[in-house]
């Protein structure tokens, strides 16, 4: 729906809220979409979805298209994990309370904004596309930051670029913990607009999320206007419907999730591995250049090019050729993994050597033994594998090209030996055991046991009295010298 500045913060989560309830279908499968301008930037006024409407991919695509066209073309996207419209009637102080709304930010940049676009419903595989139709209509590359990073970049009102951050959303029973969060993110939206203005570059801003962070029930309005036998009716199909809907969603996630880049030896499969994302940057007069091989490396139809791997049972090799990355016609990114035997474990274990950059003749090499390793039979699995966030690879020396570059690594898992089956054995995490809340509990403990020790000391330190005052007799004279 395409709502005017006027009156805006108190109408947006209403809107939001009765175009979801008009939807026909349950609140599951939809997230919402908000789109905006940079303060005094007018951008054309889309028509919008008529009530109810699920916007699909195809249609999303003519929205952003439309947008771009005549609007900024530089754009800031916030996507979070997690976010349905019940988010915004339940924390956005739908009923009069504004103080208790967890979206300051997000309401002063729509009030400001000439014609801002809100589209209650959108197909969550749509949303999930997003980045790539903004990449293809942008011709750019993501750029995945945050405000520290944005405070450091330098933009180009003539050249395009599309920044995404990333926002978080808290899943469980506790409700507080979940507004907390959407009032961080919105604090998070409030700093990126700030920096934004300071460097008076328009832009256009979008702000949705990847999945529905509720699945809540909701009965149609031709439910709801029969009699009480028709309700119920209506409530037992609805419930019927509810498990086909979900039965569907999770065949798509199924399909959604692509098989990692298998290298063979003969019949056999030696190398997996599989990542949810796969990023490079290079460092060109003080700004990172970042480039996405994600779409190059997996998913279906995907054939990255494997030439120059290698395996055997001391070590391995896993090279994944591409081009044109980051203006380097040649450019391939090397695993060296190797194993053997460990005499104080009593077992073989396999490391991650390096991880090397080669482009144009020239290689960066990042060391990775010290901190990717894992039994023999087993694969290594981390959620974050970079050189530059608590990295776990580490430039090989101080004068290594590698300095100029960054590798990131999102959900890696690899395997470079024992691959039974073409599938990955059991994984061995980068999460160490002794974590921040395990040490705070541990520290506690000792604490406590310390006060308790010295209690117990204080008290076995007090004596009883040895003399007694009889009231009947006289009273008993105690020299100053004992």
């Amino acid at each position: 729906m395409l709502i005017s500045s006027s009156g805006l913060p108190a109408a947006l989560v209403v809107f939001l809220g009765l175009l979801s309830a008009l939807s026909p279908g349950s609140c599951d499968e939809q997230v919402p979409l908000i789109l905006w301008t940079s303060e005094g930037v007018s951008s054309p006024r889309l028509p919008p979805p008529t009530g109810g409407h699920i916007v699909g991919q195809q249609q999303l695509a003519s929205y952003l298209e439309n947008a771009l066209n005549e609007g900024p073309r530089n754009v800031v996207l916030f996507l979070q994990d997690k976010m349905s419209v019940e988010d915004f009637t339940m924390y956005g102080g739908a009923f009069g309370n504004k103080q208790d709304s967890v979206f300051p930010n997000l309401e002063g940049a729509l009030m400001s904004s000439s014609s801002p676009l809100v589209l209650p419903a959108v197909s969550w595989l749509a949303s999930n596309a997003v980045i790539g139709q903004l990449q293809d209509q942008l011709e750019t590359s993501p750029l995945y930051m945050d405000p520290e990073t944005l405070s450091q970049l330098r933009l180009n009102a003539s050249s395009p670029a599309l920044l995404v951050f990333r926002l978080p959303y808290g899943v469980g029973a506790d409700l507080m913990s979940a507004k907390e969060i959407l009032s961080g993110n919105d604090e998070v939206i409030g700093q990126v607009l700030s920096i934004m203005k300071t460097q008076s570059v328009p832009y256009t801003a979008i702000y949705t999320a990847l999945r529905p962070s509720r699945e809540a029930a909701s009965l149609s309005v031709e439910a709801g206007v029969g009699g009480g036998r028709s309700l119920l009716q209506a409530r037992g199909g609805h419930r019927e419907r509810e498990r086909e809907r979900e039965r569907q969603r999770k065949i798509k996630e199924k399909t959604e999730i692509y098989g990692p880049v298998e290298f063979k030896e003969g019949e056999d499969t030696c190398i997996l591995l599989w990542a949810k994302g796969l990023s490079v940057s290079i460092l060109r007069s003080g700004r990172w250049e970042d480039h996405d091989l994600t779409p190059s490396t997996f998913g279906e139809g995907v054939s990255p090019k494997l030439h120059g791997s290698s395996c055997d049972k001391s070590r391995a090799k896993l090279v994944l050729s591409y081009e044109n990355v980051l203006g380097h016609s040649s450019f391939k990114l090397i695993f060296a993994m190797s194993q053997r035997l460990y005499k104080v474990s009593a077992r073989r274990w396999f490391t991650l050597d390096a991880v090397e950059l080669e482009y144009d003749g020239t290689r960066a090499r990042f060391n990775g033994s010290r901190s990717v390793y894992a039994p023999a039979e087993y694969s290594f699995r981390c959620e974050s594998v970079t050189s530059f966030r608590w990295p776990l690879l580490v430039p090989h020396s101080s004068k290594d090209p590698a300095n100029q570059w960054r590798v990131s690594f999102e959900d890696l898992q690899i395997q470079g030996f024992n691959v039974s089956g073409g599938e990955f054995s059991y994984a061995s995490d980068c999460a160490g055991f002794f974590s921040a809340g395990i040490w705070m509990g541990l520290m506690t403990s000792l604490l406590m046991v310390l006060v308790l020790t010295y209690g117990l000391h204080m008290i076995m330190q007090l004596h009883t009295m040895d003399r007694f005052d009889d009231p009947k007799g006289p009273a008993i004279s105690v020299p100053q010298t004992e």
